[in-house]
């Protein structure tokens, strides 16, 4: 009996204690401010938040509260957009959910904002940002046929555009080097998979080697000589791996980074500096390898801050000195930063999900086991 009652008492203690109760609308509503990238100058963030319930992006100064919307859709959010030069951002947009994306310009002002693929039943998508050329992208669409995307060198400020890549028919992906020169390309047929490679943009395509859907070999971008590929690959391993292939003879010339449980296909780098800086993959969390010690410490640094956080850079300006940094976690859709680099200091910007409150919120648990063949579940 007293058993009984010491259980009723914890019981109705439990039922009065106040419990806090959250709506199943607020895992899934838009953010107030998200998407945050900053301008190649670092002199303006960019970010999307609801205008009339649409996500729609906004301009303002690091340090400051009043911004200026720049785009003004109502029946579409925006989910995809970037910094093209320190006054134009680009943004992919379609019409009525048709799926006929069109790539458009819109200037940091909020004055002008232009369709630059005014073409019926068309669909857009970026092959290439070209960052290097701050009036120019390479795009690839199906304006010749509904069927296959051919590849254009567009000028955002003019609107002239000129094909600089025809595709057979076969071909499902693109590769440029660093100066923006189509240099290699993937073809399938549902089966087979060949990487196709040239030396100019100017030569025929040849084979470099073919796989079957057993294998792969997914190309990520060339080395900084533009000589050869970096790819990841699991031809001759059950697992992909980070390599670095000869483009003369598709053979494997160096094997930068394997794990021995997950497939690993992020390689990251400076483009400024002209270096390796992390590998990336996941495991029962995100991890990186890193390749660089610069890049080291500033995530070491960010990890020591930002305890208890997952870690990703998100965006930098040009001159590799401002970054801006996202957490989250288990628990929590976290919050964006920017880091100044020449004062070594961490500013938090604003938190994605503030209706949330984290410790209420339970931890996710890893839960892994050895099947009876000795494989790890």
């Amino acid at each position: 009996k007293l058993l009984m009652l010491a259980f009723a008492l914890v019981v109705s203690h439990s039922l009065s204690a106040q419990v806090k109760t959250y709506e199943l609308r607020d895992f899934f509503k838009n953010a107030e401010k998200t998407r945050f990238q900053i301008s190649p100058e670092g002199d303006l963030l960019s970010y999307l938040a609801p205008w009339n319930n649409r996500m729609n992006i906004h301009i303002q100064k690091p340090g400051e509260k009043t911004a200026t919307r720049i785009t003004s859709l109502t029946d579409r959010d925006i989910s995809g957009y970037f910094w093209k030069n320190n006054s134009s951002l680009i943004y992919v947009r379609d019409f009525g959910g048709d799926e006929n994306f069109h790539l458009f310009v819109a200037s940091t002002d909020g004055k002008t904002e232009k369709d630059l693929t005014p073409f019926k039943e068309v669909r857009v998508s970026i092959v290439d940002d070209l960052e290097d050329f701050p009036n120019e992208v390479l795009i690839q669409m199906n304006k010749d046929n509904p069927e296959v995307f051919d590849v254009y060198r567009l000028n955002i400020t003019t609107g002239d555009m000129k094909q600089v890549a025809k595709n057979p028919g076969n071909i499902s992906g693109w590769v440029t080097d660093h100066t923006g020169a189509i240099r290699a390309a993937v073809t399938t047929d549902g089966v087979e998979s060949s990487l196709l490679v040239r030396e100019k943009e100017t030569d025929e395509f040849k084979v470099l080697m073919t796989t079957d859907f057993r294998e792969s070999v997914s190309p990520l971008f060339y080395t900084f000589d533009n000589k050869q590929l970096y790819a990841a690959s699991n031809v001759g391993r059950d697992k992909q791996a980070i390599v670095r292939i000869n483009t003369s003879t598709g053979k494997e010339e160096e094997l930068l980074f394997e794990h021995p449980e997950v497939d690993v296909t992020e390689l990251n780098f400076s483009r400024k500096r002209k270096v390796l800086t992390s590998i990336g993959f996941e495991t029962d969390k995100y991890e990186y390898t890193f390749l660089d010690k610069e890049t080291e410490s500033m995530y070491t640094k960010f990890q020591e801050e930002l305890k208890g956080y997952h870690i990703a850079v998100t965006s930098k300006n040009k001159n590799e000195d401002k970054f801006l940094v996202r957490t989250y976690s288990d628990r929590s859709l976290g919050a964006y930063y920017m880091y100044d680099k020449a004062t070594d200091k961490l500013t938090k910007l604003h938190e994605v999900s503030p209706w949330i409150n984290e410790n209420d919120m339970c931890e996710m648990q890893p839960v892994s086991y050895e099947a009876r063949d000795g494989k790890i579940i």
